[in-house]
C-alpha cells in the first residue's frame, strides 16, 4: 500500500511539473506561437514543421491539440490546415521523452531551489523562468521515483499479475496505454512510467513499445475534450487525430516484435531505446501520412461531416 502511494504521488509530482514546464514556456512565447501557427499552415509540410517546434517547446502535444482547436474555434485557422499540425505535434512530444533519458541527477536539486527562488519573485518573467526549472527538476525526481519504486510495486501481487498481462498479451498493452494515458491526461507521463519498469527489467521491450503505441491513442482523449461544444471544424481536428493515431498503431502493431528486436542497435539504456523508437514511430508514421494529408481531410469530413452539421 505504501508503495502504491508513493508511486501516486510520483505520479502527481511528475504531472505537476509538467504543467509547470507547460505554463513557464506558454507565458513566455504564447502569443508569438499562435500567431506562428495561424500563419505557418498553409500547407500540410509547414503544419507538420510548425506543429514539430511548438510541441518542442511546450513539451506537450494535448496543450497543441488544445490551442489549435481554439484558433479554429476562433476563425483562425481551418480544419484543412490542422491536418499538418497534427502530424507534427506527434513528432514534436517526442522531444520530451528524449530529453527525460538524460542523467543530470545533480542538478535536479539545484535546478529546484533556484526555481522555487524565482518563483517567488514579483517579475513575471523571471518566475516563469523559475517555472521552468522547477518543472524540469520536478519530472526528473519523479522519473527517479518510477525507477526506484519499479521493483518493489511489481512485488505487490496485483501489480505482479497485471504485468504479467502486459508481458503476455501486445493488445493488453496497448489497451493499458490507452486507458492509463486517457485518464492521467498525459502520454510523456505513461511512457516514462514505462520506462522505470524497463530499467528495472521487470517490463519486456516488445510489451513496452505496445503501450507506447497505446499511449499515443490515450492523447487523443484531450482533444476530444477540447472540440466538445467548439464547432464543426473543431470537432473534425478531433476525430482526425484519433484517426491518425490509431491507424498509426494498427500499421506497426504487425511489426511490434520485429522493432523490439532492433531497437538494442539503438542505444545501451533500455528506456532510451524506448525514447528512440518512439522517434522512429512518430517520423514515419506522420511522414507516411503528409503527402496524402488533403485526401485524409476529405475523408474525415465524409465519415464525420454529416453527423455534426
Amino acid at each position: 500500500m505504501v508503495y502504491l502511494l508513493l508511486f501516486l504521488l510520483f505520479l502527481g509530482i511528475f504531472l505537476s511539473g509538467m504543467m509547470l514546464l507547460r505554463k513557464g514556456l506558454f507565458q513566455l512565447s504564447a502569443s508569438r506561437m499562435k500567431n506562428w501557427l495561424s500563419v505557418m499552415t498553409d500547407t500540410p509540410l509547414k503544419g507538420l514543421i510548425a506543429g514539430t517546434v511548438v510541441t518542442a517547446l511546450l513539451h506537450s502535444s494535448s496543450a497543441v491539440m488544445v490551442i489549435t482547436i481554439g484558433l479554429i474555434s476562433a476563425g483562425l485557422l481551418k480544419f484543412s490546415q490542422s491536418i499538418g499540425i497534427i502530424l507534427g505535434s506527434n513528432i514534436g512530444t517526442t522531444f520530451t521523452l528524449e530529453l527525460i533519458t538524460f542523467n543530470i541527477d545533480g542538478f535536479i536539486v539545484p535546478m529546484a531551489i533556484i526555481g522555487a527562488m524565482l518563483l517567488m519573485t514579483k517579475n513575471s518573467t523571471w518566475k516563469n523562468f523559475g517555472a521552468i526549472s522547477f518543472g524540469i527538476a520536478a519530472i526528473f525526481a519523479a522519473m527517479r521515483g518510477f525507477t526506484f519504486l519499479a521493483d518493489p510495486v511489481t512485488s505487490i501481487p496485483i501489480v505482479e499479475s497485471a504485468l504479467g498481462n502486459l508481458n503476455n498479451s501486445h493488445v493488453t498493452s496497448i489497451l493499458t496505454g490507452t486507458i492509463v494515458t486517457g485518464l492521467i491526461q498525459s502520454s510523456t507521463a505513461m511512457t516514462g512510467i514505462i520506462m522505470g519498469f524497463l530499467t528495472e527489467g521487470t517490463l519486456k521491450m516488445d510489451s513496452a513499445i505496445a503501450a507506447m503505441l497505446g499511449a499515443n491513442i490515450g492523447t487523443c482523449i484531450t482533444a476530444l475534450l477540447a472540440s466538445i461544444g467548439a464547432g464543426r471544424e473543431a470537432r473534425l481536428t478531433a476525430y482526425a487525430h484519433v484517426w491518425l493515431n490509431v491507424a498509426g498503431a494498427a500499421a506497426f502493431y504487425p511489426f511490434i516484435d520485429q522493432l523490439a528486436g532492433l531497437v538494442p542497435l539503438t542505444a545501451h539504456r533500455a528506456e532510451v531505446q524506448l525514447a528512440h523508437i518512439s522517434v522512429v514511430y512518430n517520423v514515419i508514421a506522420s511522414l507516411l501520412v503528409l503527402p496524402f494529408a488533403e485526401k485524409f481531410g476529405r475523408m474525415v469530413e465524409f465519415v464525420h461531416g454529416k453527423r455534426i452539421n
